[in-house]
């Protein structure tokens, strides 16, 4: 059974930096893609960044662009997201997801991805 437990959240300062972990337990491979959403109060889930199972591609939603950035450690089945210059607009619960059917691409849309965790609260004060 494949779970994701996301750790790093909290409250930070607009301009701070907060560092998102998501370790993955369960998976048998390491072919897997991996990513961030977030939900906002009132908001859709949107997109925030992916990386496909080495590593070697990253994608990142273009109002992080510059200030996140998303990285993977294949042995110790962790992805991590870093975030700097936080905005007050980046407050939202973010969510780490995987997908073992297409790990070679970067996916955007949440049906691209079949594996959640529960998320972890991310609160940036003005």
């Amino acid at each position: 059974q494949v779970q994701l437990v996301e750790s790093g959240g909290g409250l930070v300062q607009a301009g701070g930096s907060l560092r998102l972990s998501c370790a993955a337990s369960g998976l048998t491979t390491t072919n897997y893609k991996m990513g961030w959403f977030r939900q906002a109060p009132g908001k859709d889930r949107e997109f925030v960044a992916g990386i496909i199972w080495d590593g070697k591609s990253t994608y990142h939603a273009d109002f992080v662009k510059g200030r996140f950035t998303i990285s993977k450690d294949n042995a110790k089945n962790t992805v991590y997201l870093r975030m700097n210059s936080l905005k007050p607009e980046d407050t939202a619960v973010y969510y780490c997801t995987a997908d073992l059917r297409n790990p070679w691409y970067v996916g955007r849309r949440s049906d691209e991805y079949n594996y959640w965790g529960q998320g972890t609260q991310v609160t940036v004060s003005s």
